[in-house]
Formats: C-alpha cells, structure tokens, sequence
C-alpha cells in the first residue's frame, strides 16, 4: 500500500496537515491494498509484509507538480509490488522541507515503525545557504532518532548539490556532507539523487528545478539501483 502525508504551508510557518493514500483512481483497486480475504492472506505472506518504507524529504519526493503517482517513490513501489514483495511505501516528502523541519517532525513520522528509511533532504539547505555543519547535525540527528526508535534500521542517504552560484567553498563543503556522513554513519548511499536529471531541461518543469514525470522515471531508477539490494536484504524478516 502506498501511503503519501500532504503538509501545506500557509503563512509564515503555519502548517495544515492531512494524511492520505495515493493510489489509483476511483474504481480501479489502490495498489497494494487488499481487497478481500484471499488478497489479504497473499499480501501478509508476501516477502517484506508489515516492513515500512520511508520516504522523507522535499519537494523533489513530495512530487510537486506531478501527479502522486508519477513521483518516484510511487513508482519505486511499483517495483516492488512486481517482484511480488509486501513492503509498505510512505512518502513523507513536503515541499520546502529542510534539514532542521525533517528533523522537528521525525518524532511524528516514528509513531509508527520505520524499516527501511531514505532520508532525501538538504536540497533546500543548498539553496537557502545553510551552515553545511548545521545541515550535517540535523542530518545525523534524523538518523540517530530514527535508529533509536526503531532498532534494525536501515538507513538510505541520498546525495544533493548545491548550485554553481553559491560558490566553489560551499557547494565543495555542503556536497561533502552526504558521503562523509554516509561513510561514517554506515548508511546504504545514493550519491546524487538527482542523477541524470539534475540540468536536463526534457526531464524537469518549466522552472528548471522540479522534475516532471519522465525525471520522476529516472529518478527512481536511480534510488532503486541502491534501494533494491537492502530491500532483498530484509525478505526474511
């Protein structure tokens, strides 16, 4: 089943929250969901049954400007429905996300057990110019909390750079932090999330930045090349 949270920001910081699920359109069955008690006893015997998960980030997940079902964690839950796998797919992205605003709201996110968690965040951290020390503590913070609440973890982060107009000792510094902290947090890695896509004016929206459903496709390639193995890792749990 694919869960996606939709925050909106109204105002100055002032957040309205609504939880839904997006799946197909009305009629067609919601992918992943059982619907009856043959489907239910096939989904809860599948391999990966009852393991969440995780996708949090920015706009770039949340799928801003696409239909919920073209962003990349829909479709990477497509492949792991086709492998026949049980896995849970949440995608926790919320446009205009930063480190420290993932961070606040990890606690929430943990009410209910992360297995797996692909932590893409820091894009807007490059843009607003963040502190590159301030993005890394809040990086490490979201990875130890989640690590203390749900033990067996693991943890995926995905890689972000800055652009060229923020200058060579940043983007050197802040592009830095992913790898290093990757390495010394022993987390899976994926180096660029944006990989391919990133500067590719057929594979983003008109405003350069936000990809459109064909970058969506590439993205999860991507993510899948790293995500594939530590899902296979977790089948007998």
């Amino acid at each position: 089943m694919f869960s996606q949270i939709n925050m909106a920001c109204l105002g100055f910081g002032v957040l309205v929250v609504a939880l839904g699920f997006a799946g197909c359109s009305e009629g067609r069955a919601e992918p992943g969901l059982a619907h009856d008690d043959g489907d239910a006893r096939v989904a809860a015997e599948a391999p990966g049954a009852g393991q969440r998960v995780v996708f949090l980030g920015d706009s770039l997940t949340a799928g801003y400007g696409v239909d919920p079902g073209d962003a990349y964690p829909a479709l990477i839950e497509g492949f792991i429905e086709r492998r026949g796998w049980g896995f849970e797919v949440v995608n926790a992205g919320i446009s205009g996300d930063t480190t420290a605003s993932g961070r606040a709201r990890i606690d929430w996110l943990l009410r209910a057990p992360i297995d797996v968690l692909v932590l893409a965040l820091g894009g807007n951290d490059g843009l607003r110019g963040t502190p590159t020390d301030e993005m890394r503590r809040n990086l490490e913070a979201i990875v130890m909390d989640v690590r203390d609440a749900s033990p067996g973890v693991v943890v995926v982060i995905a890689g972000m750079k800055a652009v060229p107009n923020m200058g060579s000792d940043f983007r050197e510094s802040f592009e830095d932090v992913f790898p290093e902290l990757a390495d010394e947090l022993d987390t899976a890695f994926v180096p660029f999330l944006l990989e391919g896509v990133g500067g590719v004016a057929a594979l983003n929206q008109l405003d350069r930045i936000h990809p459109n459903e064909e970058g969506h496709a590439v993205i999860a390639e991507v993510v899948w090349g790293v995500l594939e193995d530590v899902l296979e890792s977790r089948l007998d749990r």
